[in-house]
């Protein structure tokens, strides 16, 4: 598929797992260059190794605290001094193990800015220090990586999907305010999907409750049990089934779509 992403300078942030890698590969594989942003070295360069594998020759890996204000300008100022321009960014990093499975009885302030930090300021941040390099683009997309878990409450939850609820709303509202340049702003929603913290709390369950590693339907049972958020189709997503969608709305393909938010479910929003 040509999404008209060849040449273009792609930086996703949270890139090295998950949805972001998983988007980063489609986009490479599409002819892009790509930059991804995280903390993990190890992981940074497998997924760069990868990346160069699928086509992106110039792929780069940035260590980054997203956390971190000036690593962040520092690191979309190498990304533009690199290939002078930009034209997508994806906000792809989001609460991993913070606050997940804890009622609000249970978390204290710490996690509460932890999560509200990397789930929401972090991908400001992000568009804050992209839009110089994006408003200079021909054409210019951003797409940030919500939940539908925020149309689903669990009060295993409350912080993650306070701060994706939040997410949500920027979007809508970045969407309104850049529309008039040209540069389109949208969400997409995954439902439930093997990330990086999905993994890390199925690996932590008591070993009545042992989940195989790949057993897609079996997690979807736990999840269902524990948060409430089935699916209709029975199993859980890979994060390469909600990559190629990130990357649809992220190209030039897209001509006319922002301020949406897009649900990757499996039927879970019914």
């Amino acid at each position: 598929m040509d999404l008209g992403l060849r040449g273009a300078a792609v930086v996703v942030s949270g890139g090295s797992k998950g949805m972001g890698r998983a988007a980063a590969e489609v986009i490479a594989a599409e002819g892009a260059k790509v930059a991804v942003l995280a903390r993990g070295l190890a992981p940074l360069e497998e997924t760069v190794r990868a990346l160069r594998d699928l086509g992106a020759a110039d792929a780069v890996g940035l260590r980054a605290d997203l956390g971190d204000r000036a690593a962040v300008d520092a690191a979309f100022e190498e990304v533009g001094g690199r290939w002078g321009r930009l034209e997508v960014l994806i906000n792809a990093a989001g609460p991993t193990d913070v606050g997940v499975g804890r009622t609000f009885d249970e978390l204290d302030d710490a996690e509460w800015h932890a999560t509200l930090d990397i789930g929401l300021v972090a991908a400001a941040r992000c568009a804050r220090a992209a839009l110089p390099w994006l408003r200079r683009a021909e054409w210019a997309r951003i797409i940030n990586v919500s939940a539908h878990s925020v149309r689903r409450q669990s009060p295993g939850l409350v912080a993650y999907t306070a701060a994706k609820a939040a997410l949500t709303s920027f979007s809508k509202n970045l969407s309104q305010t850049l529309a008039p340049e040209g540069i389109l702003v949208n969400t997409v929603s995954p439902g439930s999907f093997l990330s990086e913290g999905m993994k890390n709390y199925l690996a932590a369950l008591p070993p009545e409750r042992t989940v195989a590693d790949g057993d897609l339907v079996a997690a979807m049972r736990i999840i269902g049990e524990d948060f409430g958020h089935p699916a209709r189709l029975g199993r859980v997503a890979l994060p390469t089934e909600i990559g190629p969608v990130i990357a649809f709305l992220a190209s030039r393909s897209n001509t006319y779509m922002t301020g949406a938010d897009i649900n990757v479910d499996g039927g879970s929003d019914f």
